[in-house]
């Protein structure tokens, strides 16, 4: 939201009180409270008809102080998200010498110190080890009120109304603005698709179901990360507005309607850091089941399908030499127009329990499509309506439209029966067999509703999905065990990292659909969700055979990696007989990494970092990686560059150092650009120096013994002793000790004493 006409001057309508001064400082507690009146104070006449903020500073967790901006405090409070790291008074308080100047008053927890000025003007600085990261300073803290009819909206000014989230504007804000440093960039706000750097945008955090080709994003997270080392976590499910350099171009402003704001600063020093505190504190992503990395082949969407159908699916994937972890039912499973009942569709699915035991006897997994819209004519509508379990409107009737699925009403999930309702649905499913479920939707949360615990609406808009995910994911952990549970979740908010596996949406047959579900990928993964995937080869249209072969060297070179569309099959062979052999060649080869891939999945449960990660965070002291969205790292030490022509024709960054092919074994020098040219069996795959590249000795499945079945891959580039874990799918691991001496002799021995293969590259 935009409340400023340019530098000087406020849109029609707009009255802003700002944080004048820090008249007084006390510490309560462990926390630290300036009272900073909105002008200054002279006399005592200055504290008469004059509003003033209560701006409060703790610490939740070391290397994280959070700060709450309060102008009355006898309003309704935001709930904020579930901080399940949060530990509170982490602390240390310290006041300047009464001569000291400027005065004030710090806060340091870890290397991290927020240092208040006394007095006027408005000073409130981030320090790490006593270098600035960023502060808040003149005209930053602000309290705004609208006049009726005021324009917000992120258009120039003039524009009438606020449209984006289809909320009227409120009477009240707060906002913050945090200083942005010269070249200082900016990234995450959850799975956006637009622009990877977010300097110079305006961004609603707001889950809307918009596609990958809009602004709207499934997955709007208020979190970002700076290349300066920190990071910035707005505590509100609620509608937050950030303008990224944008409004005021030296600054990123973020503001919420009501009459607090609260927000945290989460210390780095290096990207990665600040992404392990901030999953340290919202929750980490827990591990997923091997089998999960594996190919999934789904159904598709609105394509005619039965038990005959999908075998000769399965089967034609087995005959090609294809190897295939997980089958996925999409809406159809279930009757038309009866969305979401839980009830197999009884006309092309009879026997249902027997035909998921025949796919289990091929070896799959299987997963099935569901969302939390009950359809009036679904056989549990009428039950869940008379049990209070849909959400209602004011006047006590089922709030129900006919968007989606014909009087589609929505599961109340603040209702802790209508929870536990939802959840024996899902547990009926996995008893008949079901191992994984799509968790679709989440995102058309109505406002003109009244939720059974009580919630604002404007609060369970973005919240729904937490809770929605929440339940089925419980359910799953519950019945399969921790580490077998998985999701394929479309929408998420704060926390969501911590209910995996999500994906991309709704995508086009296109190289540029390609390009920019990798941007909101590599968006998602800055914003602390850990595993991603997408529709391979695009959802809407029917790809051409170049972009289904070059999206799936990239879909298989994910975290996780699904066949999937709307209107037209995914099976390789329905494009080319050049499509079965790529299609095969890159799910074997994914299947050979498998013990280094779970191992960075370890990373990403112990630590919350990403498995796909953006360059900047691989490399944050490298300038030249700070744009790039084309290209990411897997893991610690793999780097892909996805082809986005037919023509083969890729332009990619190396950083520093000797790179070697994964694929040729060339070695490249680093430092630079490099432009190539890959036929559709090829990418720029291309390993660090110095790495230890854990490859599986066979490739048929993803959830063999990667401590057996191994071979350890060394890369030249330093002489070392190190040791490496291998983990697997069970959870049991083991160090592995690798000494190379300064020949390039390698040796790679068990706790025990006995070797490991090792190959030199």
């Amino acid at each position: 939201m935009k409340f400023t006409d340019g530098f000087w001057v406020l849109r029609p309508g707009v009255v802003a009180e700002y944080a004048h001064e820090a008249y007084d400082i006390d510490q309560r507690d462990g926390t630290l409270v300036v009272t900073a009146p909105t002008a200054r104070i002279r006399g005592r006449g200055d504290t008469l008809n004059q509003p003033l903020l209560t701006v409060t500073l703790s610490s939740p967790l070391e290397g994280v102080v959070r700060v709450r901006i309060e102008h009355h405090t006898g309003t309704r409070p935001s709930p904020g998200f579930r901080l399940p790291g949060a530990r509170n008074g982490e602390g240390s308080i310290a006041f300047a010498d009464a001569t000291g100047t400027p005065g004030g008053a710090t806060l340091t927890t870890g290397a991290l110190t927020a240092r208040i000025s006394a007095g006027a003007p408005w000073r409130l600085d981030f320090e790490h080890n006593g270098r600035r990261l960023t502060g808040s300073g003149h005209k930053s803290v602000g309290y705004i009120t609208l006049a009726d009819g005021a324009s917000v909206s992120a258009e120039p000014a003039g524009v009438a109304g606020y449209t984006r989230t289809g909320l009227a504007p409120a009477k009240h804000y707060v906002h913050e603005q945090l200083d942005l440093e010269v070249g200082e960039t900016v990234y995450g706000l959850g799975e956006r698709f637009g622009p990877f750097v977010k300097n110079g945008q305006s961004v609603d955090i707001w889950n809307a179901d918009g596609g990958t080709s809009s602004e709207l994003s499934y997955k709007n997270i208020p979190f970002y990360v700076s290349s300066r080392g920190y990071g910035v976590f707005v505590n509100h499910p609620e509608h937050v507005s950030f303008e990224v350099g944008s409004e005021s171009v030296e600054r990123v402003q973020f503001s919420t309607a009501g009459e607090a704001l609260e927000y945290f600063v989460i210390d780095g020093p290096t990207p990665q850091d600040v992404l392990e505190r901030y999953t340290e504190l919202t929750g980490r992503p827990p591990r997923v089941p091997a089998w999960s990395f594996g190919l999934w082949l789904s159904t598709s969407f609105t394509t005619d399908y039965d038990e005959a159908t999908l075998t000769t699916f399965v089967d034609g994937m087995a005959e090609r030499g294809i190897p295939l972890s997980v089958f996925h039912f999409d809406c159809f499973w279930m009757r038309e127009f009866n969305w979401t009942d839980g009830i197999w569709d009884a006309r092309v699915f009879p026997h249902p329990e027997q035909m998921l035991a025949r796919l289990h006897d091929k070896g799959l997994r299987v997963s099935v499509w569901l969302n939390p819209y009950i359809a009036q004519r679904g056989a549990l509508f009428e039950e869940a309506r008379t049990q209070g379990f849909l959400v209602a409107r004011a006047d006590g009737s089922v709030w129900q439209w006919d968007w989606w699925q014909a009087g589609m009403a929505l599961v109340d999930f603040t209702n802790p029966d209508a929870r536990r309702w939802f959840q024996d649905l899902v547990r009926r499913l996995l008893r008949q067999g079901v191992d994984a479920i799509k968790t679709d939707f989440g995102e058309r949360i109505p406002l003109d509703v009244v939720w059974h615990d009580g919630s604002a609406p404007e609060t369970m808009h973005n919240l729904y999905t937490q809770l929605y995910n929440e339940a089925v994911f419980e359910v799953l952990r519950e019945e399969r065990g921790e580490g077998e549970a998985v999701l394929f979740a479309r929408s998420a908010t704060a926390g969501g990292q911590a209910m995996p596996v999500h994906w991309g949406g709704d995508n086009y047959a296109s190289f540029r659909s390609m390009a920019e579900s990798l941007r909101g990928g590599l968006s998602l993964a800055a914003s602390g969700f850990g595993y991603w995937s997408h529709d391979i080869g695009g959802f809407e249209g029917t790809p051409d055979p170049a972009v289904f072969k070059r999206w799936v060297a990239f879909g298989l070179l994910s975290s996780h990696s699904r066949l999937h569309g709307s209107t037209s099959y995914r099976v390789p062979w329905e494009f080319d007989d050049e499509a079965v052999e790529i299609t095969r060649r890159f799910a074997e080869l994914k299947l050979s990494l498998m013990p280094y891939l779970y191992a960075a999945a370890g990373q990403t449960s112990d630590r919350g970092v990403p498995m796909m990660r953006p360059m900047f965070l691989a490399f944050p002291a490298d300038p030249a990686v700070a744009y790039l969205d084309r290209q990411y790292m897997l893991g610690d030490d793999i780097l892909v560059a996805p082809v986005f022509t037919e023509s083969g024709e890729v332009t990619f960054y190396l950083p520093e150092g000797t790179w070697t092919s994964l694929l040729t074994g060339e070695r490249v020098q680093g430092g630079r650009w490099v432009t190539e040219t890959h036929g559709f069996d090829s990418l720029p795959l291309y390993v660090r120096q110095g790495a230890v590249i854990p490859r599986g000795t066979r490739a048929d499945r993803a959830d063999y013994d990667f401590r057996a079945d191994v071979e350890l891959h060394v890369y030249p580039g330093r002489v070392r002793v190190e040791s490496i874990r291998l983990t697997a799918p069970d959870g049991s691991s083991e160090l592995i000790t690798v000494t190379v001496d300064a020949s390039g002799a390698t040796v790679a021995t068990r706790a025990d004493g006995t070797p490991v293969p090792v190959r030199m590259v």
